[in-house]
């Protein structure tokens, strides 16, 4: 008897592999990860890209409205790429209109 012997039996280790299984259900498991993907990850995320352009496409002069950044002001100007946000008195910042990530209800920045 060998050192081998007493760690794994003879008649495990000579034993032959069972079969792997179909191909079919390797694909039916890409297929039903595909799906969850989708569901979880893609979906929502272009969902959420639908709203953002909609947003940005109603975006009026007047609207206060919040950048990426945390800045809360007024649109003064827009144009095709660019806002110009009035975020005091007198004082216009020009930002991209991607960055502008939310649109408040009027009358928040007075009440704040």
């Amino acid at each position: 008897m060998q050192l081998l012997d007493f760690l794994i039996s003879p008649a495990f280790a000579q034993a032959t592999p069972q079969g792997q299984g179909s191909p079919m259900s390797l694909l039916v498991m890409m297929g039903l990860m595909f799906v969850v993907f989708y569901f979880f990850l893609i979906r929502p995320q272009s969902k959420r890209a639908k709203e953002h352009r909609a947003m940005l496409s109603a975006l009026s002069k007047g609207d206060e409205v919040v950048t990426a950044g945390g800045l809360a002001g007024r649109v003064d100007e827009l144009g095709d790429a660019f806002v110009t946000v009035e975020i005091a008195q007198g004082v216009k910042v020009k930002v991209q209109k991607h960055a502008v990530t939310a649109v408040l209800p009027k009358g928040t920045l007075k009440s704040a």
